[in-house]
């Protein structure tokens, strides 16, 4: 089964946060990733708004969404987001 992470982001410093965007995305790619939502329009229809970013990435299996946050690259590539942005991260697995 597919796995996804689910994110939710408040960028705070973009200038710091563009060292995470220049890495992440060759880290997803060598997992299989696929972006299937980042940034664009969003409305909040229930719950208490959030953040200001939603991302939905698509991997071929719940084990390679695991493995891809777990790996040392992109736990690297997350230190340069941890100054730049806020962030909630849910990985969850496909039907």
């Amino acid at each position: 089964m597919k796995g996804y992470w689910i994110a939710h982001v408040t960028v705070s410093n973009p200038d710091a946060y563009q060292a995470y965007t220049e890495l992440a995305p060759g880290i997803l790619a060598a997992f299989g990733a696929k972006l299937l939502a980042r940034g664009g329009k969003a409305q909040v229809l229930e719950g208490q708004p959030g953040r200001d970013r939603h991302v939905v990435i698509e991997f071929p299996s719940y084990q390679d969404a695991l493995s891809c946050y777990y790996s040392e690259a992109y736990q690297q590539a997350i230190k340069y987001r941890a100054d730049a942005a806020q962030a909630q991260v849910v990985i969850v697995e496909g039907l």
